[in-house]
């Protein structure tokens, strides 16, 4: 049985067929779309009590972050790996790349979101001093006193996108590779003072037994730290998002998690090796 030449008006039969070919592109969408099995996560590896190198194998990052990840990766049933692959600002470029697919703790900034996703809420807030030797004659309340000193901090290190703004206006700072490094110019006299996240600095002050350095009020920021998914991850889907989203408000209604992974953290970081 054939069917006759004009079954429907000429502008209803285009919006069918355009239906039909919407449907025929999303089911074949949908069948190519990667089974994601494994996502591989990174971060600052000099953050603790968040993230850091574990001393069994360097490779695999730990921490309050990678508790975090752990936690997720039941949430999501996926495995998550919490992966060393260089220090912060290479961990930047390996996200921006689609080499790595999430980084455990990032501070927002309108340059990351070209290259990455973030999600809401935060799972932390942090602060961000200057930090001194206990001899400075510094008397900072507002970030224009920083302006006559030569400062430091840590390459691909973000303090919040306005102070960054008005760092590279106004304020001569430089930048190095590790905190370790920073901490050690500060406590040389070789910069006058340090902008860093004030609990990572003072846990590494007593590692590397840094006596003589003390922070600055008020803070220079108070930012809220993500989790990020990188753009070119082969998993960065509509239905993936939605899912870790969910997660990290389930996580926002829980904050005696976040806190217990850190105090647990802290002091294995006090008890590990360097």
């Amino acid at each position: 049985m054939t069917l006759p030449s004009i079954c429907l008006p000429r502008a209803l039969l285009v919006i069918v067929l355009t239906g039909w070919l919407c449907m025929a592109a999303q089911a074949q969408s949908t069948a190519t779309a990667p089974d994601c099995r494994q996502l591989v996560a990174s971060g600052n590896p000099q953050y603790a009590p968040y993230l850091w190198r574990s001393a069994s194998n360097e490779d695999r990052l730990v921490g309050a972050n990678a508790d975090l990840l752990t936690w997720l990766s039941m949430e999501l049933g996926v495995a998550i790996e919490s992966r060393y692959v260089g220090p912060w600002g290479r961990v930047q470029e390996e996200m921006r790349a689609g080499r790595i697919d999430l980084i455990a703790g990032a501070f927002f900034t309108q340059a990351r979101t070209e290259y990455m996703d973030y999600f809401y809420p935060a799972f932390r807030e942090t602060r961000s001093v200057v930090l001194v030797r206990d001899n400075s004659k510094l008397d900072f309340k507002r970030w224009a006193d920083l302006a006559p000193l030569q400062g430091v901090t840590v390459i691909g290190n973000s303090l919040g996108e306005e102070f960054d703004r008005f760092a590279r206006e106004h304020l001569n700072i430089s930048q190095v590779a590790t905190l370790e490094r920073a901490l050690q110019m500060l406590q040389r006299s070789r910069v006058d003072y340090l902008v860093y996240e004030d609990a990572p600095a003072a846990a590494y002050q007593a590692r590397l037994n840094i006596d003589g350095i003390k922070p600055l009020l008020p803070a220079v920021a108070s930012e809220p730290l993500h989790l990020t998914l990188s753009h070119r991850s082969a998993c960065n889907t509509p239905e993936l998002r939605g899912r870790i989203a969910r997660a990290m408000y389930k996580l926002s209604r829980q904050p005696a998690l976040m806190n217990g992974w850190i105090e647990k953290n802290i002091q294995l970081w006090k008890k590990s090796g360097a």
